[in-house]
């Protein structure tokens, strides 16, 4: 949960782009990132991947004028609709893109080469048929934010019952990076989004970096196979929450636009 996922990235600034807010060179720049180059492969008309520039254009051509994210995991397809194929492939992903408009999904698979500190890292996504359906069990932004509240409040309990909270070299690297993020003034989301919603995605990442903290091997007393499980289960949730809380940040540009046509 530390890490911004692709999806998110490509929903955020692929919803910017289709608002006419930002410029393509501008969108893929922000979508690829660290990365080395991104491409989508399955597109309807084309019968070889494509660059995201041209991916983005054709999507928009097909009708696509929104993007949501799904961030599953076994046991909670999150953000998911079917079909089945699709959601088993973006379960072993652990992440995709729905398309808004026209019944396509895209899924990354990531191909990383090279040595430790020199990564070279490419990113093909997979243009697939969805069903279109209502997403599973994403909540709205005001349900996500309320939701995250409680959630921080527990896991802060559960670090601190754990003796998690503040002690250990993975733990005080991992709050340094989280607090330099910050100070770099990242941009969290793409234009167009609400206030409520980079609220709501921050706070979400607050949540995940505590719940990696707590899973970080090396803390506490949490040594045995039943103090892990104990460990395992007091987490769950709170992961779970995050989680739905970063999908409701993403999709909420999306579902404002739904409203607004009912």
């Amino acid at each position: 949960m530390l890490s911004e996922p692709r999806s998110g990235r490509l929903a955020a600034w692929g919803n910017a782009l289709l608002a006419g807010l930002v410029s393509p060179d501008d969108a893929v720049l922000a979508i690829v990132g660290e990365d080395a180059v991104h491409r989508v492969e399955g597109l309807p008309g084309e019968s070889a991947p494509v660059g995201l520039t041209l991916a983005l254009g054709r999507l928009r051509t097909l009708g696509v004028t929104g993007l949501r994210v799904a961030l599953p995991t076994p046991g909670h397809p999150l953000g998911l609709s079917g079909p089945p194929d699709f959601n088993t492939r973006a379960l072993d992903a652990e992440e995709a893109v729905i398309c808004y408009g026209a019944a396509l999904g895209l899924v990354p698979e990531v191909y990383e080469a090279g040595p430790a500190g020199d990564v070279h890292v490419e990113v093909v996504w997979h243009c697939l048929p969805v069903r279109e359906a209502p997403p599973a069990d994403v909540p709205s932004l005001g349900e996500a934010e309320r939701e995250l509240a409680e959630a921080l409040r527990d896991a802060t309990e559960v670090l601190s019952r754990l003796d998690l909270a503040g002690s250990g070299p993975v733990a005080e690297a991992a709050v340094d990076a989280y607090r330099a993020r910050a100070e770099r003034g990242r941009e969290v989301l793409a234009p167009g989004y609400p206030p409520r919603a980079v609220r709501v995605l921050e706070l979400a990442q607050r949540v995940g970096l505590l719940v990696s903290l707590a899973y970080e091997s090396g803390h506490g007393g949490a040594v045995s196979a039943s103090e892990m499980a104990v460990r395992a289960a007091a987490l769950r949730p709170v992961e779970r929450t995050a989680r739905r809380a970063q999908v409701a940040a993403y999709n909420s540009v999306v579902e404002e636009r739904e409203k607004g046509v009912r």
